[in-house]
């Protein structure tokens, strides 16, 4: 099994799964299937710190670190780039000046799908503070590029809309925005099983992150597990690099001087 690593910010990781830490029965649940998955780093979206999994009364993001997981605050629930740039900077103070977050600002209550241009004015003045930007958005590889040129240290687009399960709608869109990157890519939202976190690494991917796929499966634990191997293949495969797609069969045993 391969461990290459991957850097974002000025942290390096072994894991190519990030988790998600959000709609667990509870807070043993989270840790459980948390541990399962082999991740290293959790998203917490800082405006909902005031609820944690069935409102057990710890200290969900002291509770992460105590354990020694990598926190990846979130400005979800933002609408707005000057509310998403607020959060942000309350994250920066939670976390004793921590530079990495993810940003979310969302354009539409139905699809949850992000709004794009709040998301590069935000992101470009998030930049500017000294944030190392990881931005969540649509899989149009033109706004990717453009969020890369305003300095994101990762770019993360949606596979499909947030808790639909309905894995990689567009796998060409994906491919085009990991061929032109120079910084990492991580698909973000969308997942359903394990053969879409396989498919996200295939496409040469750095990572997938995920929630409502784990968290809403009837064993998360279990489904945790099968996301670790998922996303450890699918990074195997890509790094073995697959065979071409032919129009034609081509037989797996030598066809010369075969017995007559």
């Amino acid at each position: 099994m391969t461990t290459d690593g991957w850097i974002i910010g000025e942290r390096s990781f072994s894991s190519r799964l990030l988790l998600g830490s959000g709609k667990y029965a509870s807070m043993d649940q989270m840790f459980a299937a948390l541990s399962a998955s082999a991740t290293e780093m959790v998203t917490v979206a800082i405006r909902r710190l005031g609820n944690p999994p069935q409102n057990e009364g710890e200290d969900l993001l002291s509770a992460l670190l105590d354990q020694g997981y990598a926190v990846l605050p979130n400005t979800a629930g933002c609408t707005r780039a000057d509310e998403a740039i607020r959060t942000a900077l309350l994250a920066r103070e939670l976390l004793d000046g921590q530079t990495l977050i993810k940003l979310e600002v969302i354009g539409d209550a139905t699809t949850l799908y992000p709004d794009v241009c709040a998301t590069l004015k935000a992101t470009e003045q998030l930049v500017t503070m000294g944030f190392d930007v990881m931005a969540y958005t649509s899989d149009d590889p033109v706004a990717a590029r453009q969020m890369e040129e305003l300095g994101c240290a990762a770019i993360m687009p949606l596979a499909a809309p947030i808790g639909s399960g309905w894995g990689i709608r567009n796998l060409a869109n994906i491919r085009f925005i990991v061929e032109q990157a120079k910084i990492p890519v991580l698909v973000d939202a969308g997942v359903g099983t394990a053969s879409d976190a396989a498919i996200a690494m295939e496409l040469g991917c750095d990572g997938v992150l995920m929630n409502t796929a784990i968290a809403g499966a009837q064993d998360p634990v279990m489904m945790a597990g099968a996301m670790a191997k998922a996303v450890a293949a699918g990074r195997e495969a890509f790094l073995a690099g697959r065979i071409p797609r032919r129009k034609y069969g081509s037989p797996s045993s030598p066809v010369e001087n075969m017995l007559q």
